[in-house]
């Protein structure tokens, strides 16, 4: 962009708050953000890492115990193919939304670093400084969650909002006499919350999550400020991105609902100038549940978020399975539902994530059939049928095959990865784990199923057996992910299905999602077979008659045939 950092901020500023006496906040900010630029030792990032990068999601007290035990384990994220490790939060925090109900924002919880909780904040910040130089060590990048919309109920500022009207942080969450505002926002958490108001004494406090999580109020600037500051001393400890958590929600306007209005735009450009000008290249991440036309307007004009997730695939690809045909996928990228990126933008792609299958941005014709489909079980349910809680292979009927399949889709359609921690191994639902979650905190929050530790003793037993489905889901990611990486086209490349000719075909079903990726100097053909029979690819409608296997570098010329839920990629 032209237009400076410094400027983009001045412009948003003025739009969010035009008042004259917000104008020494904005000073003050700017003064600092000069500060951090030229105190910040850590330099530009490259532009656009993260579209080749292999992102692995963990918790690290679920996966390792602590930071210490995850630097034992950055051998094995390495080997495994991963270049970017998203931590899941570990920000301090009473944990009762898994870590998203944020105490402190510049704290690390003590028992991630192993260390008493009365640590001082300086002593874990140095701990884990040490982790991220070592994971840089490994050539992995390292990103977290920041939740932008809302802290905990014991963060200091809403410990001091609820004492009255009259305290200096009232004004940071938003207070009401009664329930009579933002009428028209709906309820995140259908079935667990009853409503989006909290009665504190003779006020209500609004939150869009549980009700322990009250939202921050973006009105007021000093707000802005203080989310800004936050930024601004992680990217000094050397962290390489953020996910930005529910952002659709943090502007609210009354007579709207309260989601993706256009002043959120505006403090998402003030966000993304900070990192701009502090440390280039930084990673904005959109964790934004809507439609795609909605979540691409997180982009901007190159001002907003780097990336997004594409919520809507996730499910397109679990229906495609169920269904055995390739036109749920195909729709949902089409450029009427999937609009058109710019080259500085990405999505990013996942099977499962820490949270449910959601199905909350599916029609309800689609969510009766992948919900009928994958909830095998009851205690599954989220949300009163708008999500499934479990893991990729409960899903996949513990399936190695299907699980390849489904990786196969994921690693080489538009987009970068996600890999959740444990999926590499089969990881199961953990039935204990949601068990003692419930017990201890009365909330049956079935997401919990797809949480809960790794047990590498077990893993490593079952890794020396290769008929067990550990080892063969294990090996199959890691010969996937190696030839991905030697293949940058499949986090740069442009995309467009192929037309390809098999047998036996019944009526008009499309078993086999084909697609080539293609960039200057590559092109790669992937054929997926969505169903449970072999099929035959007669003929492939392109200038090329011989391809080769990327897997063993061996030609290969139509026709050919796929086994029940097999899949090839091929260099065009």
């Amino acid at each position: 962009m032209n237009i400076s950092p410094l400027e983009r901020i001045r412009t948003a500023w003025h739009e969010l708050y035009p008042e004259p006496e917000s104008n020494e906040l904005l000073e003050n900010l700017l003064s600092e953000l000069e500060i951090a630029r030229s105190s910040n030792n850590f330099g530009a990032q490259p532009e656009g890492w993260y579209k080749e990068a292999v992102v692995y999601a963990l918790y690290v007290d679920f996966f390792a115990q602590t930071f210490d035990g995850l630097i034992g384990k950055l051998d094995h994220l390495k080997e495994l193919g991963a270049t970017c490790i998203w931590l899941l939060p570990i920000l301090d925090s009473p944990m009762r939304d898994a870590g998203f109900d944020i105490r402190d924002y510049r704290n690390i919880r003590a028992d991630l670093l192993g260390l008493p909780q009365d640590t001082s904040a300086e002593v874990k910040q140095l701990a884990f400084r040490d982790f991220l130089s070592e994971a840089h060590a490994h050539g992995l990048r390292v990103i977290f969650d920041i939740a932008m919309n809302h802290t905990s109920e014991e963060h200091p500022w809403f410990v001091e909002s609820r004492k009255g009207p009259e305290n200096p942080y009232r004004d940071y969450y938003i207070w009401n006499k009664d329930t009579n505002k933002y009428t028209e926002t709906r309820l995140l958490f259908k079935g667990m919350c009853p409503s989006n108001w909290e009665k504190d004494g003779e006020w209500y406090f609004f939150h869009r999550f549980f009700e322990f999580q009250p939202d921050l109020n973006y009105k007021n600037p000093q707000v802005l400020v203080e989310i800004s500051r936050i930024l601004l001393f992680w990217l000094s400890q050397g962290l390489d991105g953020f996910r930005a958590d529910a952002i659709p929600y943090i502007w609210k306007e009354e007579g709207t609902d309260c989601e993706n209005l256009p002043k959120t735009h505006t403090v998402i450009k003030i966000f993304r100038a900070v990192l701009d000008y502090v440390r280039p290249n930084t990673l904005l991440l959109a964790e934004a549940c809507q439609p795609p036309h909605e979540v691409v307007k997180y982009f901007g004009s190159g001002d907003e978020c780097h990336a997004g997730y594409h919520f809507p695939l996730m499910p397109m690809i679990f229906k495609s399975l169920a269904v055995q045909d390739a036109s749920p996928v195909q729709n949902i990228l089409h450029p009427s539902v999937t609009p058109e990126i710019a080259r500085e933008n990405q999505w990013f792609m996942f099977l499962r994530l820490h949270d449910e299958l959601t199905l909350e941005m599916v029609t309800a014709e689609d969510r009766a059939i992948i919900h009928g489909h994958y909830c095998k079980d009851p205690r599954w349910d989220f949300r009163v049928g708008e999500g499934i809680s479990a893991r990729l292979s409960e899903l996949l009927d513990r399936d190695p095959q299907k699980i390849a399949l489904a990786y196969s889709i994921m690693l080489t359609l538009p987009g970068t990865p996600i890999i959740y921690y444990g999926d590499e191994f089969a990881k199961l639902n953990d039935e204990a784990f949601y068990e003692s979650f419930k017990l201890e905190t009365g909330k049956d929050d079935t997401r919990y199923f797809v949480r809960g530790p790794l047990d590498w003793r077990q893993i490593g037993r079952e890794l020396k057996n290769p008929d067990s489905l550990t080892s063969k889901v294990n090996i199959e990611l890691r010969v996937q992910l190696e030839v991905r990486a030697q293949w940058p086209v499949f986090g740069r490349g442009d995309s467009q299905w192929a037309p390809i000719e098999i047998s036996p075909r019944l009526g008009n079903e499309k078993p086999l999602l084909a697609y080539f990726r293609s960039m200057p100097g590559q092109r790669v053909l992937v054929l997926n077979n969505l169903s449970d029979r072999e099929i035959t690819v007669k003929a492939i409608d392109d200038n090329n008659t011989e391809f080769v296997n990327l897997f063993n570098g061996r030609p290969v010329e139509a026709p050919l045939t796929l086994p029940p839920y097999g899949y090839l990629w091929l260099e065009a």
